[in-house]
C-alpha cells in the first residue's frame, strides 16, 4: 500500500523493563526501555512500538511514566499499547508523548471503542493490535487472542480485522503468536490474508530471525515489519535489516 516500507523495533514492557519470550511465555529481562528506544532511533528506526504486555492481564493502565521518559528521549513516532480501555486512556497517552495508540483486548470486549477513538482522535491514531493463533477449522484458519496472547477467542482473525477497519482502525499490527520469538520467519500466509482484506497499512510481527526474513513479509503484503528479540539481542541492527531490504529492491528510508 505504502511506497516506503518501515522497520519498527518493538519494546515489550513489563514492570518498567523490556522483556522477551517465546510464544508470549517465559519472559526474560532485555533492558531499559528508554535506553533501547534511543539506541534504535539512532540506528534509523522509522517508529518504535511500546507494548505493556502485562497491563491487561494485571487489569491496570499502561505505565505512563515510562512512556513519557521514552518520548522525551526519542524523536521518532511512538506507538503505545497495552491496557488501553477508553478514549480517556488515549488522551492521557497522547499527553505523555504517544503518537499512535494500540488497542486489542478492550476492543474485542467492546468493539464500539474503536469508533469512539477514531471519531475523537482520527483513524490515523488507532492501531488495531491482533495477537493471532492458528486454529484449523475456522473460516480463515486463524483466531485472535486477548490478554497478551493468554486467552483464546473464537473470533476469526480476518473477520475481526475487516470489522475493525470498518469501525475506524487506521492500521493493523498483526502478530503471529505461533511464530513469536521463534526466529523462524514471519507467518507469510497470515500476512497475505490480512493484505487481502485490509484497506489500511499492515504491520507484520512475530518470527523475525535473519535479515532475509523481512523482505518476504513486505512482498507478501506488509507495509511495515516489526521485530523485537533480534534487535534486543544485538543479532541484527535496524541498518542491517534496511540494507537487506534495499538489496531486494524494497524502498526504505
Amino acid at each position: 500500500m505504502t511506497l516506503t516500507s518501515r522497520v519498527i523495533p518493538c519494546l515489550d514492557v513489563a514492570a518498567g523493563r523490556v522483556v522477551k519470550g517465546v510464544n508470549f511465555e517465559n519472559l526474560r529481562d532485555m533492558g531499559d526501555p528508554v535506553e533501547l528506544a534511543a539506541h534504535y532511533a539512532a540506528q534509523g528506526a522509522d517508529e518504535i512500538t511500546f507494548l505493556d504486555v502485562t497491563a491487561t492481564v494485571d487489569d491496570r493502565s499502561t505505565t505512563y511514566d515510562v512512556v513519557q521518559r521514552t518520548a522525551e528521549h526519542v524523536f521518532v513516532p511512538l506507538t503505545v499499547g497495552g491496557g488501553v480501555r477508553s478514549v480517556e486512556d488515549v488522551a492521557r497517552l497522547q499527553g505523555v508523548g504517544a503518537d499512535k495508540i494500540g488497542v486489542n483486548s478492550a476492543a474485542i470486549a467492546r468493539p464500539d471503542l474503536i469508533g469512539e477513538i477514531a471519531d475523537r482522535f482520527g483513524a490515523q491514531v488507532l492501531v488495531l493490535s491482533l495477537d493471532v493463533k492458528r486454529a484449523p477449522g475456522t473460516h480463515s484458519g486463524f483466531v485472535v487472542t486477548t490478554h497478551g496472547g493468554r486467552t483464546a477467542t473464537t473470533l476469526d482473525a480476518v473477520d475481526w480485522a475487516r470489522e475493525a477497519i470498518e469501525r475506524g482502525a487506521g492500521e493493523l499490527l498483526v502478530n503471529s503468536i505461533d511464530a513469536d520469538g521463534t526466529r523462524d520467519g514471519f507467518d507469510l500466509e497470515l500476512v497475505r490474508l490480512m493484505r487481502e482484506v485490509s484497506s489500511v497499512p499492515v504491520i507484520a510481527s512475530g518470527g523475525a530471525g535473519a535479515v532475509t526474513d523481512f523482505a518476504p513479509a513486505i512482498t507478501a503484503g506488509a507495509d511495515a515489519v516489526l521485530a523485537a528479540s533480534v534487535f534486543h539481542s544485538g543479532a541484527l541492527t535496524v541498518g542491517d535489516v534496511k540494507d537487506a531490504m534495499r538489496a531486494e529492491g524494497i524502498l526504505v528510508r
